[in-house]
């Protein structure tokens, strides 16, 4: 438990934090036209006159966003709204020209559902949903060193997808582990990269305190817009401890409006919250009512294929541990590869230290993904037998072999006769080499049979180096011992 809980609780005051999630989707084009849906051409590029506002125009549904909401709700395990409605919702957002929101209001494609919160020591370990809804982006306010705002509407009209839970989160770390379950699922789903520095994924939350015997929940603060997963551990950690602190001196608590500041570590207020009047919801008039069949949702489910959970469960069946499950679950490529390994291998074990370990090393050295890398499943499994059997040296298959594997894609058994780097089966080669090795190191064969057995490890090293790498540890380490133990 964190400190700032465990200083609630002996205060006796309990946490209530909601988290809303924006997911920018990954649509070809804008929510309600056929401008290009992306923010990174030149300012204003990825404009018409729909996102530029410009009167009597009128906006029609983009059927990919609808898909793609619907997808997120099936893996959440939402109840699909088969009539819903969009709603204008009446709020300035400078950098959206309409001047109201197109979204929606009293029917969200997705209703209830959950989230998993997964991790270690969390308190959580799944999060409920109230709902998901879609409406459009507003565009984006630069502010440069001078004194002007510039406007860019690239963004105004891109899909989003908001994932609204219920007010039932009890820490940050849990918050931040449903947070990151959220950028995981919508990559395995590809309906989202999700890449919280470009505004991909966006977090606002609404936190409180109340005494643990009440029923009614504490004033509610929200922190607006926060792009990292360690800022909003620190936002809610720094919240919760200011509405502590003004609770025991008996301070009110405002219903604001906040921002974070990473370098303070703080957050500040912006304005106070508005309430749901203020905001003057009506049905749009300009688009018709989103009908969604039973035969569009079963045709939608198969065409998912698996969740993040869907494969913590698989690799779990197969005894990993948990700090193996999370690495190879964190990319759907990765967890898809390693599961066709272990299936092939029957090995989960080696699977995953190969994975989390030399070729995830790899990877990152040459900046390419696991199947960009060109070491196929088939060599993988094979690599790992012909170390299991005792033909190829570990130390050897990740030092020489898998590198000049993953250069010249040959299958491993082959490359490895190739290389000379098949363990030396002949025991008369192996006594050679160290006898060799024995003879060169008169003083500390000497210092060893004198009782300074930790020798043993140069002894070690010195024979594998000789053989470069083809001489099997286990048959080594007895030969040595035995040759060491005989009398001079």
């Amino acid at each position: 438990m964190s400190k700032i809980l465990k200083q609630l609780n002996s205060a006796g005051y309990e946490a209530t934090i909601g988290l809303e999630v924006h997911v920018q989707l990954n649509t070809a084009t804008k929510i309600f036209s056929s401008d290009a849906n992306g923010s990174d051409a030149e300012p204003n590029r990825n404009v018409s006159v729909i996102s530029l506002g410009h009167p009597g125009t009128l906006p029609v549904l983009n059927e990919s966003a609808v898909e793609k909401a619907v997808m997120m709700g099936l893996a959440c395990g939402c109840e699909i709204t088969r009539n819903g409605h969009f709603a204008r919702k009446s709020y300035f957002y400078p950098d959206l020209p309409k001047g109201y929101q197109t979204t929606q209001d009293k029917t969200p494609i997705c209703v209830g559902g959950k989230v998993a919160a997964y991790g270690e020591n969390l308190i959580q370990d799944a999060v409920e949903l109230h709902h998901i809804h879609l409406e459009e982006d507003a565009g984006k306010s630069v502010h440069d060193d001078g004194p002007d705002t510039l406007i860019d509407l690239n963004r105004a009209g891109s899909p989003l997808i908001e994932i609204v839970t219920e007010p039932s989160i009890k820490s940050a770390e849990v918050a931040a582990a449903f947070l990151q379950e959220v950028r995981r699922m919508v990559r395995y789903l590809e309906i989202s990269e999700a890449n919280m520095e470009k505004g991909e994924l966006r977090c606002d939350a609404n936190i409180s305190i109340k005494k643990i015997e009440d029923t009614a929940l504490g004033n509610k603060v929200e922190i607006k817009n926060m792009n990292s997963f360690a800022h909003v551990r620190k936002a809610i950690n720094y919240e919760l401890e200011r509405q502590l602190e003004m609770a025991e001196a008996g301070e009110e608590i405002a219903v604001e409006t906040r921002t974070f500041d990473p370098a303070q570590g703080k957050t500040y207020g912006m304005r106070f919250k508005e309430t749901m009047n203020d905001y003057r919801y009506f049905p749009c008039p300009d688009l018709p009512p989103v009908v969604i069949t039973k035969e569009y949702l079963e045709a939608t489910k198969n065409d998912m294929e698996v969740t993040p959970a869907a494969m913590r469960t698989f690799f779990e069946s197969a005894k990993l541990n948990l700090q193996d499950v999370a690495l190879l679950t964190e990319e759907k490529e990765l967890a898809l590869y390693a599961k066709s390994a272990i299936e092939a291998t029957r090995n989960a074990k080696a699977v995953a230290n190969w994975l989390n370990g030399p070729i995830r090393a790899l990877m990152n050295e040459k900046g390419l993904s696991i199947n960009e890398l060109g070491v196929s499943v088939a060599y993988l499994a094979e690599l790992i037998q012909l170390v299991e059997d005792g033909k190829v040296v570990y130390q050897t298959a990740v030092q020489q072999l898998l590198p000049e594997l993953q250069s010249k894609q040959e299958a491993p058994a082959k490359l490895a006769k190739a290389m000379n780097l098949m363990v030396a089966e002949d025991s008369s080669e192996l006594e050679a080499i160290i006898d060799e090795v024995l003879i060169s190191l008169p003083k500390e064969v000497k210092a060893f049979r004198n009782g300074k057995k930790k020798l043993m490890g140069l002894f070690m090293g010195e024979v594998m180096k000789k053989s470069r790498g083809k001489a099997n540890p286990k048959q080594v380490q007895p030969l040595l011992q035995q040759k060491l133990n005989e009398k001079k």
